[in-house]
């Protein structure tokens, strides 16, 4: 019977956190309103809040086994939450660069713009394409891009140390095509020179790159002009005259991409019908928002998958703790819950009345732990590590009202964990048998 018992237990912890898992906030708010009236209107729901009333009433007298399930659950949540906000704040980053009214064309199945190559017909042909918005001039609004990996001193690091950044080359057009990118220190490049702008995110990882500095790249010297800035991924690049990084790196007049602004969002079909339907060219067209989301979608799994693996091993941990704790108090309680169901109490409240109590602790906890991840990393900047072809990307953890809600939950479903076999052995105990006991 003992076993059976058990294992109806688990499958009851596997299918309520199976639906916890999925549960929105107004769902378990509604679930939290009516259990509080079952407690508020029925006999057993009034014994159960009489009995956790006892129990809460004693934690005093248990601050140091307490504090371990509050402060156990707190780390919980506190690193899953941090973990996720990195992931959140990267994808986010990478979304803002891209938008439904502009486009990005590279060769045939590049994966990236560091891994695409135009050549010079390509690039001509491309801004003839219909769905292309037109400047004052009656020119299309056609940004042809070339971006290469560049070695820069890291700021803080050693003297030696080095990590990759992404230098674009651009010409006028990008501006055009990226409205929101301003210069806010110093000036612009000027074309034919050699000259950087620098963005602000770059600015900060990166040592010798303020304005009047001189840095090397392509093992030629170039003088950093400007700081820009525009709120997305291209504030961790650094920005040159095209046609000066092509001669520096040996690209001749290839170029990686070509970012075009649409004429509208709803161009962007038939502009990419006329590239595909042209037997001159071989590429790849995605707006920037798609483009830019893909980017993302890798890196952001990596992310989450060892948050998660990281919060359910912490959380195995916490467990536990909880677990001992509350056998711990059940076991001191004995006597007491004995006399409970001696007088009539009957096993629900008693098994209500435990799990409430450990709840109560993990709903502290997650709330803690909420609060220290929201005020330690909500904005704080980070940085991706560089490999020998994409180089580091600048962001902000975002500490959103999602994932509080998520790290809540698993705070609650740790307690609830915690809380259920000491609490059906507290049900369980036989009232003689707890009586001799003390």
């Amino acid at each position: 019977m003992a076993a059976l018992i058990n294992i109806l237990l688990l499958l009851l912890v596997v299918v309520v956190l199976a639906l916890w898992v999925a549960a929105p906030w107004w769902l378990a708010l509604a679930v939290a309103a009516l259990f509080a009236a079952w407690m508020l209107l029925t006999r057993r729901g009034r014994q159960a809040a009489s009995v956790t009333g006892v129990g809460i009433s004693t934690l005093r007298q248990r601050l140091g086994s307490s504090a371990v399930i509050v402060v156990g659950i707190a780390g919980v949540v506190g690193v899953l939450v941090a973990l996720l906000a990195m992931a959140d704040g990267y994808s986010e980053t990478l979304r803002k660069t891209g938008s439904a009214d502009t486009a990005i064309v590279m060769r045939g199945s590049s994966a990236s713009e560091v891994m695409s190559v135009l050549e010079r017909d390509s690039v001509t042909l491309i801004p003839q394409a219909p769905g292309i918005a037109k400047d004052a001039q009656g020119r299309p609004i056609a940004s042809p891009e070339l971006v290469v990996a560049a070695n820069l001193p890291v700021r803080g690091g050693a003297p030696d140390e080095e990590s990759s950044v992404q230098l674009r080359g651009v010409g006028e057009q990008a501006w055009a095509v990226r409205p929101n990118v301003k210069i806010v220190k110093g000036r612009n490049f000027r074309p034919g020179m050699r000259e950087l702008i620098v963005g602000a995110g770059a600015e900060r990882q990166f040592a010798g790159v303020e304005p009047g500095d001189e840095v090397r790249l392509g093992n030629q010297q170039w003088k950093v002009v400007g700081v820009f800035a525009s709120g997305d991924a291209m504030d961790s690049e650094i920005w040159a005259d095209a046609n000066v990084v092509a001669d520096t790196y040996r690209r001749g007049g290839s170029r990686a991409s070509v970012t075009v602004k649409l004429a509208d969002p709803k161009a962007y079909e038939s502009f990419k019908a006329g590239l595909e339907s042209n037997p001159q060219l071989k590429v790849d067209v995605d707006t920037t928002l798609d483009y830019f989301s893909k980017q993302s979608e890798g890196m952001a799994k990596v992310i989450r998958i060892m948050g998660i693996t990281v919060g359910i091993i912490m959380a195995i941990g916490a467990m536990f703790g909880a677990l001992n704790t509350m056998f711990a108090a059940v076991a001191a309680r004995a006597r007491e819950i004995a006399t409970l169901r001696a007088i009539g109490f009957r096993g629900l409240p008693v098994v209500v009345a435990v799990m409430l109590e450990t709840m109560l602790l993990a709903l502290v906890g997650g709330l803690l732990g909420g609060l220290l991840a929201w005020l330690v990393f909500n904005g704080y900047s980070a940085s991706t590590l560089a490999s020998g072809t994409v180089g580091k990307l600048s962001f902000e953890l975002k500490v959103s009202p999602a994932l509080l809600w998520t790290g809540l939950k698993w705070a609650l479903a740790i307690g609830f964990i915690g809380g259920l076999f000491p609490a059906v052995r507290a049900a369980r105990l036989p009232v003689t048998t707890a009586l001799r006991e003390l």
